[in-house]
């Protein structure tokens, strides 16, 4: 069975865990989930990540979550912004900041996947792929 959006089923996977306090999840890879997921380790969402392949030859992601010492998730929240049917895209000026600043957008750039301040640090603009708080 085919996705029509792969990235908001990475998400609602990530959401989906958090809100059940899972230790882990696992998903379907592709190089766009694993830079995806890259970023939210960089930016301190996750604690890592790792690609595992099974005895079919099939790859997935395999995302270790993490909670802070109330057990409460790191990630409050995640949602997507550029759906398959409407991209929204940002120049260099219009980088948006989630939250004031707390959270931060996930860009698809000419330099690869980048949080919002590293894409402003290199002065590119992209499609905003979504929004971790």
């Amino acid at each position: 069975m085919s996705m029509t959006d792969p990235v908001a089923d990475l998400l609602t996977r990530i959401r989906n865990a958090c809100m059940e306090k899972h230790e882990k999840v696992e998903v379907p890879a592709s190089r766009l989930k694993a830079n995806i997921v890259k970023v939210l380790k960089e930016e301190g969402f996750i604690k890592n990540f790792r690609l595992v392949r099974d005895e079919d030859g099939h790859v997935s992601l395999k995302i270790y979550l993490k909670y802070d010492d109330t057990g409460a998730s790191v990630i409050r929240g995640i949602r997507r912004v550029s759906k398959p049917g409407v991209r929204k895209y940002t120049g260099i000026a219009e980088v948006p900041k989630v939250l004031g600043g707390v959270g931060t957008s996930i860009l698809s750039t000419s330099k690869g996947v980048l949080a919002s301040q590293k894409a402003a640090q290199n002065k590119v603009g992209g499609e905003i792929l979504c929004e971790v708080w």
